[in-house]
């Protein structure tokens, strides 16, 4: 009789369960220098602790992606370690902010369940919330994971599929965390455009590629202690559909975003997550491309506006010649609200 953890299958979770999550994770400054590495995020606030001061931060935040893949990657040993493939995100906030020597931990509650057709696997919904060593909740999403079956024979469950917003209303938004006051030296962040300068229905090409190395991608989900087997286990992943490791969402959302940072440099702090879907996977030696799209504005406070974007990323083909989210070169559709400061809030 094996003492392991063989994961939870979809017959094992129902409406209602709520899942603590082991194991809670201090987030350290070496942490944030591999995820720069293993990204080349170059965002000024999560890059330097005097620009940040600049805010009335004590010292840069951590970048709010890192701080999702880490809670994200508390879920997965009960989640989806059994999992096909992650499908999509809702109704995301960063309630928070996160510094260097913060302990994360996380608790998930099941609120939908859905055999597929196949009779072999089905779709959980789960909320996550992620929280500080202080009790406080820093995190909030709502994922939905298809999930193998451990016993085909087993009885499918009445569905639940839960009513999500479509996306998260300006009004509902956190407060961003930095204040300036008259204070952003836009030229050390990199971009000249504020708030303002940013018009709904505008698309933006951030023109860079990454290409995704094999070795970078394993230790990215490493990082976030995420063990979902599709990501590591080359001889059980030889037996699947694609026959060989998939790259783990996460990795692509964060380089993409990284990438956004060419035309994008002053949206830095992503305050929710509206929607998102991985369209189709990524593997090692693919390169990725992106490009966002303005979806709406609204003013808060501190001296910030807040964008709704659009991201799409695309693997070997440049958002140039991208045809759309529907296209075989699309691997992810992210719908996000990134702070960022209105023109009087730059230096003048």
């Amino acid at each position: 009789m094996t003492k392991s953890n063989p994961g939870l299958f979809f017959e094992d979770f129902h409406v209602g369960m709520v899942l603590r999550h082991a194991t809670p994770k201090t987030v350290t400054e070496g942490d944030v220098a591999l995820y720069t590495a293993l990204t080349g995020s170059r965002y000024a606030l999560y890059s330097s602790d005097a620009f940040a001061r600049d805010g009335d931060l004590d010292a840069a935040p951590i970048d709010p992606l890192l701080v999702f893949h880490t809670v994200f990657g508390k879920t997965v040993p009960d989640i989806s370690l059994n999992a096909v493939a992650n499908l999509g995100y809702a109704d995301g906030r960063f309630l928070g902010p996160v510094f260097p020597g913060d302990t994360l931990s996380a608790v998930s509650e099941v609120i939908g369940v859905k055999e597929n057709s196949n009779g072999k696997t089905g779709v959980v919904y789960v909320r996550t919330t992620g929280f500080n060593q202080q009790g406080e909740a820093i995190l909030s999403y709502v994922r939905w994971v298809m999930v193998h079956k451990g016993d085909p024979s087993a009885p499918a469950p009445t569905p639940v599929i839960p009513h999500l917003p479509a996306f998260v209303a300006p009004q509902d938004l956190p407060a961003p965390v930095p204040a300036w006051s008259g204070t952003y030296d836009s030229e050390l962040a990199g971009s000249p455009y504020a708030f303002e300068d940013y018009q709904i229905g505008e698309c933006i090409d951030h023109v860079d590629g990454m290409t995704v190395e094999e070795a970078e991608h394993q230790i990215a989900t490493r990082l976030y202690q995420n063990t979902a087997k599709v990501h590591f286990d080359s001889v059980a992943q030889a037996q699947s559909k694609q026959g060989k490791r998939l790259i783990y969402g996460g990795v692509v959302i964060s380089i993409a975003r990284a990438l956004a940072f060419n035309g994008l440099a002053n949206a830095a702090e992503i305050l929710a997550i509206n929607a998102g879907r991985h369209i189709n996977p990524l593997f090692a030696g693919d390169t990725i491309y992106a490009w966002s799209e303005v979806l709406d504005k609204a003013l808060l406070s501190n001296g910030h506006g807040a964008l709704r974007l659009r991201l799409i990323a695309t693997k070997n083909v440049s958002a140039y010649d991208f045809q759309g989210p529907e296209s075989p070169d699309a691997i992810l559709e992210f719908d996000y609200w990134a702070a960022i400061p209105l023109r009087s809030s730059f230096v003048s």
